[in-house]
C-alpha cells in the first residue's frame, strides 16, 4: 500500500507540472488530488519538493521511453507519427491544458539537480528517438539532428498549441517534421 501511496503521487505530480508548471504544484495540491495522507508527504519524499518533482520526472521520461520502445523496428515516418501523437494526444485529452512536465520543470527551475535530470531524460529521448528513426531508414549521420528537431518542434508546438488554444500550431508543426523525415528516408 505504501508503495501505490508514493506512486500516486509521484503520477499527480507529473500531471500537475503538465497543466499547472513547476511553482504551481505544491504538496497542498498534490495531497488534494491524489488523496494522499498529509502524513505520507515528508514519509515517501524526505528530501522535499525536489524529491517529489524528480520522481515526477523520472515516471514521465519512463513512460516516454516504454512507448518509444514499443515502436522498434517500424519505419521512421511511423516512429515520428507515433511521437506526435503522443503530444496529440496529450493536448487533446487534456483540452489544450496540459503540456510537458519535462519542459515545464526546465523553463521554472533553478534548482540543478531538476534541471540536470530534465536534461538526461531529454538527451535520452532524442537518443532513442534517433536509433528509431535510423533503423527505420533515415541515414544514420541524419537521425539525431532529427530527432532533435522533431523532439524540440513538438515541445515548442504543444507550448504554441496551448498558447493559442487551437490545435493549429501543433498541426502545422507536425507537418513540418513528418515531411523532414519522410525526405530523409527517400534519401
Amino acid at each position: 500500500m505504501a508503495a501505490g501511496v508514493r506512486q500516486q503521487m509521484v503520477d499527480t505530480a507529473a500531471v500537475l507540472l503538465a497543466k499547472h508548471g513547476l511553482q504551481a504544484t505544491s504538496f497542498a495540491e498534490v495531497l488534494k488530488a491524489s488523496g494522499a495522507p498529509r502524513g505520507s508527504l515528508y514519509h515517501h519524499f524526505p528530501g522535499g519538493k525536489d524529491e517529489l518533482v524528480l520522481a515526477a520526472l523520472g515516471a514521465a521520461g519512463d513512460r516516454a521511453a516504454t512507448v518509444l520502445d514499443g515502436l522498434a523496428g517500424q519505419p521512421a515516418d511511423l516512429v515520428a507519427e507515433r511521437f506526435i501523437g503522443l503530444w496529440r494526444a496529450v493536448l487533446t485529452r487534456s483540452d489544450l491544458t496540459a503540456g510537458c512536465s519535462l519542459l515545464a520543470v526546465t523553463v521554472a527551475a533553478d534548482s540543478e539537480p531538476l534541471l540536470d535530470r530534465a536534461g538526461e531524460i531529454f538527451a535520452a529521448w532524442t537518443e532513442r528517438v534517433g536509433e528509431l528513426l535510423a533503423a527505420g531508414g533515415v541515414p544514420a549521420e541524419q537521425s539525431t539532428a532529427l530527432a532533435t528537431s522533431l523532439i524540440a518542434a513538438c515541445e515548442g508546438g504543444v507550448v504554441l498549441a496551448r498558447a493559442a488554444r487551437s490545435m493549429a500550431p501543433y498541426e502545422a508543426v507536425a507537418g513540418v517534421q513528418l515531411a523532414l523525415v519522410r525526405s530523409a528516408m527517400s534519401g
